[in-house]
């Protein structure tokens, strides 16, 4: 530790390292008296001492529920967020995804989870101006094999969907480099790839997004249902490796996750909140929730594009489009709403009611 940075009399940095403290821990771990003790001070002099190692040590103010409320917040990350690549969709969700804390992107077979998934992998590649962090992204699949093929369509699709980014920009950004496929057979294989491999790609500064595709499928497999109680453990585990690594390397974590069907009403009911009539919940119970900052439900509707929006309809837009819906269940910033959004050629698409 360096002293002579400190606004301390000369006496004082003297005297500190003559004791052979070398850092600011020390100082704050100490009592008065033993600090007098191994410096020889004088009691004004360590009361200063201490004050000062204080103010250096806490030098981030404190965050209020109003500071985040407002916008305000004094941490630029915390008001920080990953767009989706749609106005609408970033609207709806105050700016995009947070970057600090795991999110769950939940749904049944079909609803638009691994596109949404896919167009967040290259939305991150954006400059932070675009709503972008500049960074790759690491997709790691436990069921299926990465849908390549649709990867590339996005991307040669870029330029309809992102009209608000010049030319010029696009052509600068190589979206297939940037998108790590990791694949992970089992629960031992994802926990390795979470504490060696992914750690490797943040410290490195290739990556800014994390996408777990899906988080249900292993656990389903791995644990029988006699042992709930190892399940909800590792689960327990796993989460707060999640979130340890999103707040340590400031990126957001977005885990799909598989649904069950709700066979009490009341668990049906507790988990819309009555904003939609689902007969389907969550998969991996209370456990893994608490785990989780922001929690999105996607399902798809009986409805056509033209059904609910015929005006918003062109000769760019595929008519067919089956509407869909994206629901905030729980997040400590958002209130529970929903927005529809289609599937398009170019990606995921919202559509504003008036």
């Amino acid at each position: 530790m360096d002293w002579d940075r400190l606004d301390l009399n000369r006496k004082v940095t003297a005297a500190i390292k003559r004791a052979k403290i070398r850092s600011l821990k020390e100082i704050l771990n100490f009592s008065g008296p033993d600090i007098q003790r191994l410096t020889r001070l004088t009691i004004t002099d360590i009361q200063h001492l201490q004050k000062t190692v204080a103010a250096a040590v806490c030098q981030r103010p404190v965050i209020t529920a109003l500071h985040i409320y407002q916008g305000t917040c004094p941490f630029p990350t915390q008001n920080q967020r990953l767009s989706l690549g749609c106005p609408v969709l970033n609207s709806f969700l105050k700016g995009g995804i947070p970057l600090m804390g795991v999110t769950e992107l939940s749904g049944e077979s079909a609803a638009g989870k691994t596109q949404l998934s896919m167009q967040l992998c290259l939305s991150v590649q954006y400059p932070c101006k675009y709503g972008g962090l500049e960074g790759g992204a690491v997709y790691v699949c436990t069921e299926d094999a990465f849908p390549n093929k649709r990867l590339q369509q996005l991307i040669s699709q870029q330029h309809k969907l992102r009209s608000d980014v010049p030319s010029n920009v696009l052509k600068k950004i190589n979206f297939g480099d940037s998108i790590f496929i990791e694949h992970a057979a089992d629960v031992e294989a994802l926990d390795e790839c979470i504490a060696k491999r992914i750690p490797i790609l943040l410290l490195r500064g290739l990556v800014r997004l994390v996408v777990i595709d899906s988080i249900a499928a292993l656990f389903r497999c791995e644990f029988e249902a006699k042992s709930s109680f190892a399940k909800a453990k590792h689960l327990q585990k796993f989460g707060g490796a999640l979130v340890s690594l999103s707040n340590r390397y400031v990126v957001p974590i977005l885990c799909i996750n598989q649904v069950t069907d709700a066979i009490d009403p009341s668990d049906s009911a507790q988990n819309n909140f009555g904003l939609l009539d689902k007969k389907v919940m969550p998969s991996l119970g209370m456990v893994w929730s608490n785990q989780l900052l922001m929690r999105l439900m996607i399902s798809r509707t009986p409805f056509k594009l033209q059904d609910k929006f015929p005006k918003a309809v062109d000769q760019t837009l595929q008519s067919g489009s089956i509407l869909r819906i994206i629901e905030v269940v729980f997040a400590p910033h958002l209130p529970q709403s929903f927005c529809y959004y289609t599937v398009e050629q170019e990606g995921v698409r919202g559509w504003k009611v008036d």
